[in-house]
């Protein structure tokens, strides 16, 4: 399986719940806390920690600890990145003259 291919992978997994895409739109608005994302969702805490896990696993989000906290974040710049090489490879290749 090519580089791209296991990323896309890893993406599809990330995203493949409807949780898991609730999460990713509750931090649309920015930086949200494990308890934020929980009452944004309306899902417990230990729930919501499990699908964060697997978010970042799949690189779709990024966590920083800011003293007691830890505040999670979309990870904009690694899902454009995979979505520049997924277009890549949509394109014609162009043909060589003989």
């Amino acid at each position: 399986m090519t580089d791209l291919c296991e990323a896309m992978k890893k993406f599809g997994k990330g995203i493949g719940s409807v949780l898991r895409y609730r999460i990713v739109e509750a931090l649309f608005s920015g930086p949200k806390t494990v308890g934020e994302l929980a009452e944004k969702t309306k899902q417990s805490q230990p729930l919501v920690s499990q699908h964060l896990r697997v978010l970042k696993e799949a690189g779709l989000v990024q966590d920083e600890r800011r003293g007691q906290e830890v505040l999670y974040t979309l990870n904009a710049e690694h899902t454009i990145q995979l979505l520049k090489r997924l277009s890549e490879e949509f394109k014609p290749k162009k043909k060589r003259k003989a």
